[in-house]
């Protein structure tokens, strides 16, 4: 497994890897700009936001 780490970090660091995380990033940010897109990423906030991540039980 840390041979995929390892793999993943050196990309990461590469400028290959600098231009799609920059590339990644700017579209994310546009996406998150929407009005439509924002209101569900509020929703799907406020549904996960009460877990906790202690993997309790699911909602119906």
């Amino acid at each position: 497994m840390a041979g995929i780490l390892d793999k993943l970090t050196r990309f990461a660091r590469s400028p290959k890897g600098q231009r799609a995380i920059s590339t990644a990033s700017r579209k994310a940010q546009e996406f998150a700009k929407d009005p439509k897109n924002r209101s569900k990423i509020e929703g799907l906030r406020s549904r996960l936001g009460g877990r906790g991540g202690s993997g309790g039980t699911t909602p119906r």
